[in-house]
């Protein structure tokens, strides 16, 4: 009983106690703690934006990725609070600090923003400092991270910002460590907007946190009550090799025949992986850049390619096989009141020539008169086949600036010039004009020929990744497992192998392996240049597949251009060419010793940078014990560092003393300050690559 009662006692105790400081907190303190409740502010939740993922290439290079960036500021108030007296012993001690510093500081804003002074720096701030300014900018512009990071460790600039007064202001900046590679396909730079970018956006974007943040007095208390998910990396089928070489070998064909637009597709038979897509269009300016997907959303009049969507309907309906003979004349023939030619009608045309024959020239009338011969009273059979054989099959891609062909049933009961059925629409269908498609679907079609008839749906993505695990594989898609009959597609195989082998294709061929393929050449109208306009515009192409025996990758190359000659063999095919033996040269493998001449007893000379490949490629030459012959430079000029490459060249510039910037790919092709140049300090050497 007497633990029972000393228990009890305490406890009433405490109740008392409670009691008591209630009633005073309610009377004595109530003052403090309303003025506690009013200076307590619930600030809005804050949005806690994640990082967005990254776009890689297919073996996991950078395509986009987003690195910060930084405006920097000075706050010339620092320290100094709303209410709160001011520190004036720091405050003169922060003044005295500044003025002692600003000379080094505005000497180290000099020598890593070389465009602006010491004086000019000076100035500037000396003015921002005069009007006590908070938000007083140190530099325009927005700046990297490693910039950002030097001017930080600057004298004044390196106290705490409470005290210094400095701070950068962060931004997310999204970047293409390969420059305008592939850039409308992959996407924009600043937002989604278009190609993968746009399509993939809810994944790359992630989740935004939040966070509750309350202001207690004078200060702020943040609690994080969602955390931010970082966007995922997407996977996309895109070869960084193989995309480089497809810009150039178009580029060069462009530039050459000074072509209004091209476009070149490279994709995987068996997979339908793009591996690489090229959109290029000349600006006001003469230059290429990539403005429109052009592969997915130019639908025009395809020409001579669609041909061979024609005969393949033709093959698999059974009306016709290779041996059908037409009767071509002299290369014109009228058909329903127009005249039908064929390209070397004033030479005497083809005469009697077979349906494979037909193919391998591109004969108008030969394919022609085999579609209004057979399907002239039932018209909607062959556009029905058109579908059958995927030519016209809406490929349904994610990517925004893809549009579906169009391929008009019959229909005269309309008021619609560009719908209404003529007689003569059929045979011009035939040979690609009345119809609208993009070279992606004229691409896929051709590939499920390659394919032994399996129609794969064009795929750009193929994985999709989240904190370096895998989460979702994006296996490929078959459309359709038969295009044709077997037959018919292994006779088609073997007449596209003879359209390059033997005929107009002969272009786009290698001595190294058999390409099969067919040319295209047709006008085309648009808003600029019309049927009427009295200047001729072309859409020359080339699409095939290589190699034909054993079908690997497919590709079509197609050129607007209002110059002459207007051949898609020749100016198609002739880039078709450079692309496939530039592929298939990836797969070759050499020995370096290969290589070695055994009575050659020279050695090379080697210019001075970093000699370890040099080193390298001489020991497996066999050239072990001879010295580098190196090719010294004079100190405090500037050498010559033309056709070197990258790596030595700014190597031995960077050893000089000199800031190196660099733009393009390969070897030096320009240096900004002239060879024999006497160096100064901090001076910028800009060199271009080519």
């Amino acid at each position: 009983m007497p633990r029972y009662l000393i228990v009890a006692v305490l406890l009433a105790l405490v109740g008392v106690a409670i009691i008591v400081k209630a009633a005073y907190t309610m009377t004595a303190e109530k003052d403090y703690w309303l003025t506690v409740q009013k200076n307590q502010i619930n600030v809005a939740d804050s949005i806690k934006k994640p990082n967005r993922g990254n776009v890689l290439s297919c073996d996991g290079q950078l395509l986009a990725g987003s690195i910060p960036e930084y405006e920097i500021f000075i706050d010339f108030r620092a320290g100094l609070q709303k209410n709160v007296p001011e520190d004036t012993a720091w405050t003169h001690k922060r003044d005295t600090l500044w003025m002692e510093k600003l000379d080094s500081l505005c000497d180290g804003l000099h020598t890593i923003f070389r465009q602006k002074s010491a004086e000019e720096f000076r100035a500037h701030l000396m003015e921002g400092y005069e009007k006590k300014s908070r938000y007083w900018r140190v530099w325009k512009g927005k700046i990297d991270y490693a910039t950002y990071c030097q001017v930080k460790k600057l004298p004044f600039f390196n106290l705490p910002r409470h005290k210094g007064g400095f701070w950068g202001q962060e931004y997310p900046a999204r970047r293409h460590p390969f420059g305008s590679l592939a850039e409308r396909t992959i996407g924009s730079r600043d937002t989604a907007r278009y190609g993968i970018e746009l399509a993939y956006d809810s994944l790359l974007k992630g989740v935004y946190g939040i966070a509750h943040t309350q202001k207690v007095r004078n200060k702020r208390v943040s609690v994080v009550t969602r955390q931010p998910i970082d966007g995922a990396d997407i996977v996309t089928t895109l070869d960084v090799g193989m995309q480089d070489l497809c810009e150039k070998a178009l580029l060069d064909e462009l530039k050459q025949r000074e072509a209004l637009m091209g476009v070149a597709i490279l994709m995987e038979v068996q997979t339908g992986d793009v591996k690489a897509i090229v959109n290029m269009e000349k600006s006001a300016d003469g230059e290429y850049r990539e403005r429109l997907n052009n592969a997915l959303g130019y639908r025009c009049e395809p020409g001579s390619v669609f041909k061979t969507a024609s005969i393949l309907v033709a093959l698999d309906d059974g009306v016709v096989d290779t041996s059908y003979v037409i009767h071509t004349g002299g290369g014109l023939m009228r058909m329903h009141g127009a005249n039908m030619k064929d390209h070397n009608y004033s030479k005497g045309g083809y005469g009697s020539i077979n349906v494979a024959r037909a193919m391998e020239v591109s004969s108008n009338i030969g394919v022609s008169y085999v579609i209004d011969h057979f399907y002239g009273s039932n018209p909607s059979k062959y556009v029905e086949g058109l579908h059958r054989v995927g030519i016209g099959m809406d490929l349904g891609l994610s990517l925004n600036e893809y549009r579906a062909p169009k391929i008009r049933y019959p229909d005269t009961n309309t008021s619609n010039r560009s719908l209404y059925w003529s007689k003569t629409t059929l045979p011009w269908m035939s040979i690609g004009y009345e119809t609208q498609i993009a070279p992606i679907n004229t691409l896929a079609f051709y590939n499920a020929i390659a394919n032994d008839g399996k129609l794969m749906q064009p795929r750009f993505v193929k994985q999709i990744i989240r904190g370096g695990n895998v989460v979702e594989d994006i296996p490929p898609v078959v459309l359709k497992e038969h295009i044709a009959r077997p037959e018919a597609v292994k006779t088609m195989q073997t007449v596209l192998t003879h359209v390059v082998s033997q005929g107009l294709g002969k272009r786009a061929g290698s001595h190294a392996f058999p390409v099969a393929g067919k040319t295209g050449t047709a006008q085309v109208s648009d808003a600029e240049y019309n049927y009427h306009s009295g200047v001729r515009c072309h859409w020359l192409s080339f699409c095939g597949y290589f190699p034909a025996d054993n079908p690997r990758y497919s590709c079509i190359v197609c050129v607007k251009t209002t110059k002459g000659p207007a051949s898609g063999g020749l100016v198609s095919g002739t880039v078709f060419h450079k692309i496939s033996e530039g592929v298939m040269a990836k797969n070759v493998r050499m020995v370096a010793t290969n290589a070695c001449d055994e009575d050659a007893v020279f050695t090379p000379d080697v210019k001075n940078g970093n000699t370890t490949a040099a080193d390298y490629v001489l020991t497996q030459l066999g050239i072990r014990d001879a010295q580098l012959n190196s090719v010294d430079t004079e100190t405090g000029v500037m050498p010559n560092v033309m056709g070197m490459g990258a790596r030595d060249a700014v190597f031995m510039l960077e050893k000089m003393g000199l800031k190196v910037h660099i733009t393009g790919l390969g070897d030096v092709k320009s240096q900004s300050i002239p060879a024999g140049t006497t160096l100064g300090e901090g001076m910028v050497c800009q060199l271009h690559l080519g």
